[in-house]
């Protein structure tokens, strides 16, 4: 007799979750800060309408709602020590509010990740590095994300290091 289990998301998949899911933190602070929005009104929406729904033909990828949740809170809840952080990464004529806000809000879901001390500093700077690719493809904002977010990591975590 063969017995069929349900299966759960492979490895690969609870990956492209997390992924999918710092990507969609990023642009959930972005809207928090262009609109005006809330952390909850934002949450809902991008949890009701974005994760794993079809747009123009395209399926948006399913995200981790747990990393996803914990990145806003953290982000919110902790945006004055991350932007200190941010700051003391970036050259002194640069403070973060100078900066483009599609990557200050990466940097604030990056830094969010940074001071929960779960996830390994150098998977958190490589997926962040990669959600900048997404955004900017043609640009050099990708290295200037690396740069920055490695002395975030050292800041935040210099046991890992």
């Amino acid at each position: 007799m063969n017995e069929t289990r349900p299966k759960g998301p492979s490895r690969d998949e609870k990956w492209q979750m997390k992924s999918a899911a710092r990507l969609y933190a990023v642009q959930a602070l972005f809207q928090m800060e262009h609109s005006g929005q809330g952390v909850d009104v934002v949450r809902q929406e991008f949890e009701s309408f974005r994760f794993g729904e079809r747009i123009e033909g395209d399926e948006m990828a399913e995200g981790n709602v747990d990393l996803f949740r914990k990145l806003l809170d953290d982000a919110v809840d902790r945006q004055a020590k991350i932007d200190q952080m941010t700051d003391r990464a970036l050259v002194a004529t640069w403070p973060i509010d100078r900066i483009d806000p599609t990557l200050r809000a990466l940097f604030r879901a990056a830094g969010a990740e940074l001071v929960a001390a779960e996830t390994p500093p150098k998977v958190v700077i490589t997926e962040f590095v990669d959600v900048a690719r997404a955004f900017f493809p043609e640009g050099r904002e990708p290295k200037f994300v690396n740069a920055v977010l490695d002395h975030m990591a050292r800041e935040a975590r210099p046991e890992a290091f």
